[in-house]
């Protein structure tokens, strides 16, 4: 991490165990994620991130979005809170909920999500049962800007991983998790260094650094 990087004041929105926002907390705390979590903010009440929150001191929230007939008072009070605690970057880790024009118009570019599989092939839910159905060879996950749409987003940063002949859907999973728990503290970084610059559809990292261009094969070539 580059010693004139400012921190990047992150707001994390989530649903549901937080796995992906404690790989996010374990690079903020040791020093390698030029970023601090202003507030975490869940929906859901028994959601595990907010143990996770608990146990690590960083100032959280429920905002059950039972407690609102309308969806947009849901949205203008997690706004609400986020806006009150600085936040400069939300971050969806698992947050189970359409994101409007509400969180759009008060963060435009500055909300990111991280989907399991490599967008644009199958966006929405059961993304890994969806894969082995239709007999894809690789499978992997997407960090992207949040749009209008549902897993429409530019695509920031993606891992591919192969699908195995014997995986089921938890095995893949499984495997992809453990690569977006490396992905998505990478793509903060990125943005926190400034390297990201939006041409059309494509995110750019400026300096480049270019990639092996060796093709990946499955299953191998004899």
């Amino acid at each position: 991490m580059g010693a004139n990087v400012k921190k990047l004041r992150l707001g994390i929105l989530a649903s549901g165990g937080g796995t992906n926002l404690q790989s996010i907390i374990d690079r903020c705390q040791d020093g390698s994620l030029a970023a601090d979590i202003a507030i975490i903010i869940c929906n859901n009440p028994g959601a595990g991130a907010l143990d996770r929150a608990k146990k690590s001191g960083i100032p959280h929230r429920c905002i059950n979005h039972r407690d609102f007939s309308e969806r947009q008072d849901f949205d203008r009070s997690v706004v609400s809170a986020l806006q009150d605690a600085d936040v400069e970057l939300v971050v969806l880790a698992g947050f189970m909920r359409i994101i409007s024009d509400v969180f759009l118009d008060a963060f435009p570019q500055r909300i990111i999500n991280i989907h399991p599989a490599l967008l644009p092939a199958f966006p929405g839910l059961h993304v890994q049962r969806k894969a082995l159905e239709h007999g894809a060879r690789f499978s992997g996950c997407t960090v992207h800007f949040v749009d209008s749409g549902v897993d429409t987003g530019r695509i920031i940063l993606q891992a591919v991983v192969p699908v195995l002949d014997d995986d089921t859907e938890a095995t893949l999973s499984a495997r992809i998790l453990e690569q977006e728990h490396k992905i998505y503290p990478r793509a903060i970084q990125l943005i926190a260094e400034g390297r990201l610059r939006i041409d059309g559809r494509r995110v750019l990292v400026e300096p480049a650094t270019a990639p092996e261009c060796q093709a990946i094969i499955n299953p191998p070539l004899d």
